[in-house]
């Protein structure tokens, strides 16, 4: 699989909703342990989101003065997030998780595939991860396991967190902005099937 790329569409989103995507941006770049020297100091950014939540309230007289200093703020806060969106790809190499946990969206990349036999997904609460697996037919059990780390070699530190009759599962308790793998077996009448290829999930 090809590296991932920051996506760029919110410079193109209306005053309003930019406005949100960009303090979600902040919210998940302020601490963030991968992103410690952002190109533009997360200060900066604050400064340049208050001055065009600022320009948006007041353009909402509808003047053409208040519209035209608006989009000035607005112009200068788009420049500042792509210099910042420039620096995460940098400083990802690539990595999906490690761009998404920066607040960016990741572009999608243009392959065919087959729908993965496990999705990995944002549980209710910080910590946890939804589980979904493909159900598969004539099945009693699916039994889930998770792996912490790196990129999981053969069995070692693989770790079974539950077994359930549905094909989704919830897992808590996990540490927030650290790399997880999942992955599942059934087991059916048939016997027993091998575990599904390994999916990443960053815990959030």
């Amino acid at each position: 699989m090809g590296k991932f790329k920051v996506l760029l569409d919110f410079v193109s989103l209306a005053p309003s909703p930019k406005v949100l995507a960009y303090r979600n941006i902040i919210i998940k770049l302020t601490g963030n342990p991968f992103y410690l020297l952002p190109d533009v100091p997360v200060a900066d950014l604050v400064l340049a989101l208050g001055n065009l939540e600022s320009a948006v309230i007041a353009s909402a007289d509808g003047s053409h003065t208040a519209k035209a200093f608006m989009r000035e703020k607005e112009l200068i806060a788009d420049n500042a997030f792509r210099i910042e969106a420039a620096y995460v790809q940098r400083l990802s190499n690539g990595d999906e998780a490690k761009i998404l946990s920066s607040g960016f969206e990741v572009a999608k990349q243009h392959t065919q595939h087959q729908k993965p036999a496990l999705a990995a997904l944002d549980g209710p609460n910080s910590g946890s991860v939804k589980l979904v697996a493909l159900p598969v037919i004539k099945t009693g059990s699916y039994n889930f396991q998770m792996y912490q780390g790196d990129d999981p070699e053969g069995e070692a530190g693989w770790v079974t967190v539950g077994q359930s009759t549905s094909a989704t599962f919830v897992v808590t308790g996990l540490t927030v902005l650290t790399r997880y793998y999942f992955r599942y077996n059934a087991v059916t009448t048939q016997g027993v099937t091998d575990y599904c290829a390994p999916v990443l999930k960053y815990v959030v």
